[in-house]
């Protein structure tokens, strides 16, 4: 009889310790802004770091961005498992009906689901956010927003907890008066500081260098290979950080990213053609159409939602393109807009094609040459899907995930902490989690 008792306890105990066993005591969430798979499946590429992670976790062969794919609606994303059309972040800037003033999304405010952050906070964990875009007044412990160009004074301003960003200059770079935030190694170093002063059960950090080198070159040069490495280093600052914390072991980290990247040859004017056909002029309040322009995308915008007239005027003139100027833009249409989960506010949108790029400019020629790099693109194709590497309690260890969604990341990081997030649109895939 004693033992008929002990066994379904027994039972019960090693039932308990399996389920803490899959689950992180902590989740760190990096973002390395233009992050590629071939980063870590190309061993020429000095990501050493990230391959050791990757050799002993899992990782993707591609993770599927969102349209437009950009930095913030896509790490908008990442922390509430949604895509753009549901967590009203549709841009990095926002569009402006009356001509451009440079607002961006930038407050926590303007995210309309509930996120990752939140759902940690519900169940009396900590977060922290590190240069995570659209975080300014975010519920986490620890924070210093990306704010763009804002000024050091907004950043100070809305940093948590208050005079953190002063006492980071202080205590992490002895007493500077400014810091080189787009030097990943010094965000890792702040970083660091955090886990080893706070442990916090999440963190999402995002490191933006690679993205300004590809920017510059494209997908390839010296340049992108020396910020990945930087980058690299970056993610083993965060590493050592987390063994010196004694918390490693317990640590489940995800290294990931926003969006892949294009090189451009060619620049793609689509005003130009709307200006021709006079529904476009320099009264910036006397417009009938025009395409707000993001790297990769433009996206129609009608001075009136319901003119159906001007919307048919711009499709036949889009048609009537000659095949060298149409050859660098596919229409990307209401439905299919609808089925991506992109801004529900245009009428349709422009993605480049064969290395095209697009602007806002509406004088000169529709067609120029172009160079660098750039995204935004319509995220159905392998050069602009990003990458995905998980490792530590909970992950299955040699597991390679084919193709996965950025919506996914949220479920990830819930079941990781084992929390719920049921608002998250997005799913574990299969074969990555115990």
């Amino acid at each position: 009889m004693r033992l008929q008792k002990i066994l379904p306890n027994l039972f019960l105990l090693l039932l308990v310790f399996k389920l803490q066993a899959q689950n992180a005591q902590h989740v760190v969430l990096i973002t390395v802004d233009g992050f590629r798979p071939d980063f870590y499946l190309d061993s020429s590429w000095h990501a050493y770091n990230i391959r050791a992670l990757m050799k002993e976790g899992a990782h993707a062969l591609g993770q599927n961005s969102v349209f437009p794919s950009m930095t913030y609606p896509s790490h908008t994303t990442i922390v509430t498992g949604v895509q753009p059309a549901a967590h009203g972040v549709y841009f990095n800037n926002m569009f402006e009906r009356d001509g451009a003033t440079g607002k961006i999304y930038w407050n926590d405010s303007s995210i309309k689901k509930p996120t990752i952050w939140q759902a940690v906070q519900n169940n009396k964990m900590k977060a922290t956010a590190l240069f995570w875009p659209v975080s300014a007044n975010a519920p986490v412990s620890y924070n210093i927003p990306d704010i763009g160009s804002m000024g050091e004074a907004v950043r100070e301003q809305y940093s948590k907890p208050a005079g953190f960003l002063s006492t980071v200059k202080k205590e992490v770079f002895n007493g500077a008066t400014s810091i080189e935030y787009g030097r990943d190694v010094n965000v890792a170093k702040i970083a660091a500081y955090v886990i080893k002063k706070d442990q916090p059960n999440l963190m999402t950090i995002h490191f933006f260098s690679v993205d300004h080198a590809e920017h510059m070159d494209g997908r390839e040069g010296e340049d992108v290979k020396a910020a990945i490495a930087v980058a690299d280093s970056a993610v083993g600052i965060v590493v050592d950080a987390l063994k010196a914390a004694g918390i490693w072991k317990n640590t489940a980290i995800i290294i990931t990213g926003d969006h892949g990247f294009v090189t451009v040859k060619t620049t793609v004017k689509p005003n130009v053609w709307l200006a021709r056909a006079g529904l476009l002029n320099d009264n910036k309040a006397d417009w009938k159409a025009q395409f707000f322009t993001v790297g990769g995308s433009a996206w129609l915008y009608l001075r009136n939602k319901a003119d159906s007239a001007t919307l048919q005027q711009v499709r036949q003139l889009l048609n009537a393109l000659p095949a060298e100027e149409k050859k660098y833009f596919r229409i990307i249409d209401r439905p299919a807009l609808d089925a991506a989960g992109a801004n529900p506010e245009v009428a349709l949108a422009l993605t480049g094609e064969n290395n095209a790029s697009l602007i806002g400019a509406y004088q000169g020629d529709a067609i120029v040459s172009g160079k660098g790099g750039a995204h935004g693109y319509f995220p159905d194709f392998f050069e602009i899907r990003t990458g995905f590497v998980a490792h530590g309690p909970g992950v299955i260890k040699g597991a390679v995930i084919t193709e996965m969604n950025e919506r996914d990341l949220a479920p990830i990081m819930a079941k990781l902490l084992g929390i719920p997030f049921p608002s998250a649109a997005g799913s574990i895939p299969a074969g990555l989690l115990k």
